[in-house]
């Protein structure tokens, strides 16, 4: 997929932008707070329905401002056209339409325009807890999978419900507790099932972006931990429930799942120093990216860098636009406050790139 055209009005910081783009590589040079990564936002946005630093849409809305609009104009490898734009105006429901026709249901977009973002944030994935990491499974099973999309939607609402019974002072109606574990356990099935097969095809990928940027300098793990894997979920949600009762919230279930990440057979949240874990999350990235080019909807993903250079020594700087900017990767956005930087690491690339620079969210 790439992205030809970009309108933003009214967008964070962003008053108004028009930006054609290269189908290879574009970098937004500026220096901090100017609106790059609000740039990169909006590409995001038109893939995800929502953006990625701001779950409050409303907030994503320029300051003194009514409303934003964002519009992309993308073409797939097979030549065919889409448009896709999205408006919010304050206190009214944001409206996303794929080539002038609105959407019923905005899950019925993820997917269509496959992305990638490789951002600071990141970091949570080693030092936060296991939302993070369970985030990062769903973000691009969901992108190649609506059936794992809809279970987990499923899923969440059964147990928030389970929740709601479980903190009542009165013992809960049984039958209605019954049929809440009953979907949390058959939705939950397809859950365990879904991640247990993507880690394990994803593992040998991520490892081997991990050695290339490394220069097999180290050895990473990865291993997917789910209650799922002590048998029927459904004894496992309910025979505890006591304890769930006492707590007012579920204890067991797939919405406790982990990954464990390790350098060198250690858990690298201990063991990793600040290159290596940025390594680590880098490559962790570029799998994803790999695993949903091969699987989602055929047609290469957007990659979105959003200032991954520091903390990185030059050697592996240069391996990763070597891995970026070869055959198995498409169109790809790029971030940095470095103009020198820049010029060092595209004078490599022999690609065609495009230049913009962002300063108080103008762009030229």
């Amino acid at each position: 997929m790439i992205l030809k055209k970009l309108s933003v009005l009214n967008y964070k910081n962003i008053s108004q932008a028009e930006l054609t783009f290269s189908p290879k590589i574009n970098c937004f040079i500026g220096h901090n707070g100017e609106g790059k990564t609000n740039m990169l936002d909006a590409v995001y946005f038109l893939s995800f329905c929502k953006s990625a630093t701001n779950a409050i849409d409303s907030q994503n809305v320029r300051h003194g401002e009514e409303f934003f609009m964002l519009q992309g104009d993308y073409v797939h490898e097979s030549g065919e056209n889409e448009e896709i734009y999205c408006g919010l105006k304050l206190k009214q429901k944001k409206r996303f339409k794929r080539n002038k026709k609105e959407y019923k249901k905005l899950s019925e977009h993820i997917g269509l325009i496959p992305l990638i973002l490789v951002s600071p944030s990141d970091a949570e994935l080693i030092s936060g807890g296991s939302e993070e990491r369970r985030r990062f499974m769903d973000m691009v099973i969901s992108q190649y999978d609506h059936e794992y999309l809809e279970a987990l939607v499923r899923y969440g609402k059964a147990l928030a419900q389970r929740n709601v019974l479980l903190k009542q002072e009165d013992e809960p109606d049984e039958e209605l507790m019954c049929l809440w574990e009953d979907m949390m356990a058959s939705e939950g099935e397809k859950i365990y099932k879904k991640r247990k097969q993507y880690i394990e095809e994803f593992v040998p990928v991520f490892q081997e972006f991990y050695e290339r940027i490394s220069l097999g300098r180290e050895t990473v793990g990865l291993r997917y931990v789910s209650h799922g894997d002590r048998g029927d979920l459904l004894n496992v949600i309910r025979r505890d429930r006591a304890k769930d009762r006492v707590m007012g919230y579920s204890l067991h279930g797939v919405h406790k799942d982990d990954l464990e990440m390790t350098l060198g057979g250690f858990p690298i949240k201990r063991e990793g120093s600040q290159g290596q874990n940025k390594t680590f999350l880098i490559a962790l990235k570029l799998a994803q990216f790999d695993f949903l080019r091969r699987t989602g909807s055929n047609t290469t993903p957007l990659l979105l860098l959003d200032d991954i250079f520091d903390k990185l020594d030059a050697n592996r700087v240069e391996e990763i636009v070597k891995l970026v900017s070869g055959e198995r990767f498409g169109q790809i956005f790029i971030t940095d406050t470095n103009r020198d930087h820049l010029d060092s690491i595209l004078g490599k690339t022999h690609n065609d790139y495009k230049l913009f620079y962002v300063k108080n969210g103008e762009i030229e």
